[in-house]
């Protein structure tokens, strides 16, 4: 199907992915006819490429912006990516350890911990249905790092803000934070897409329910917002479609005008 000139990017957890982290058929269908009808799709997440590649391979979709726009591909194809600076995550490293607050650290491939075993990364990354990570001392040492979990409550979050101003914090989960390059979200790595892309920005639609979803929201034409979203991504959206767990891709996509025909579920 020769493509359009118009381009969705799917959050995943809470947007294609329901509360049980599973993926609707009613989005499956939709997303597949959307493809289909030309339409180009890609994913804009805060995961790692590694933590949703069999997704990928499900909606058969090669397009991505990871890390919250840290590492970009088209196609395939890496076309930007912005590790963290390892200087400045050596000294947050030191500092973590005098408090006890463990880390994980991610590139594209894998995640390791610097510590054996923590009850808050047991909690956390369980959410997401992933298991407590290997532990990695030297990691950090030894490659491009796109993304560091953080385990700290939110009390503690502050110091952590006010000591580092290169860095982001983004909070997922009563225990934990992401740790992101300040400046980097998924509104960058769209951006960066759209310059190797002949999309007009008004062509350009985006779907997401957190707070990391804010920027890129509020930067493409159409920014629609979950029904489950956070507060915060009412205020910027253009339109706002139903929970994930009740169509709310589907309803969406009908909602801008996306898909031209019924999808049969």
């Amino acid at each position: 199907m020769e493509k359009n000139d118009k381009i969705v990017f799917f959050d995943i957890d809470g947007t294609l992915l329901d509360h049980e982290k599973e993926l609707p058929e009613s989005t499956k269908k939709a997303i597949k006819q959307l493809k289909e009808s030309g339409v180009y799709v890609a994913i804009a997440t805060g995961r790692a490429p590694f933590m949703f590649e069999d997704l990928r391979k499900e909606l058969d979709i090669d397009t991505f912006v990871s890390f919250n726009g840290q590492y970009v591909v088209f196609e395939g194809e890496v076309i930007y990516k912005n590790p963290l600076n390892a200087e400045k995550m050596h000294i947050l490293r030191e500092n973590a350890a005098k408090s006890a607050h463990p880390l994980v650290y991610l590139n594209h491939e894998k995640m390791k911990a610097n510590v054996e075993d923590h009850p808050f990364i047991h909690e956390s990354m369980g959410s997401l249905k992933f298991k407590h990570p290997e532990f990695g001392p030297s990691f950090l040492d030894e490659s491009e790092i796109y993304q560091a979990l953080l385990f700290i409550e939110d009390k503690d979050q502050q110091k952590y803000m006010d000591a580092y101003n290169e860095f982001h914090f983004i909070r997922w989960h009563p225990y934990s934070t992401d740790i992101l390059p300040r400046g980097g979200s998924k509104a960058i790595g769209i951006q960066r897409m759209l310059e190797r892309l002949p999309f007009k920005k008004e062509n350009v639609y985006a779907f997401g329910d957190g707070l990391n979803d804010v920027e890129m929201i509020d930067f493409v034409g159409t920014g629609v917002a979950m029904g489950n979203s956070h507060p915060e991504l009412f205020k910027v959206a253009n339109h706002v479609t139903k929970d994930v767990a009740e169509d709310g891709i589907l309803h969406g996509l009908e909602l801008v005008g996306l898909l031209n025909k019924p999808v049969t579920l």
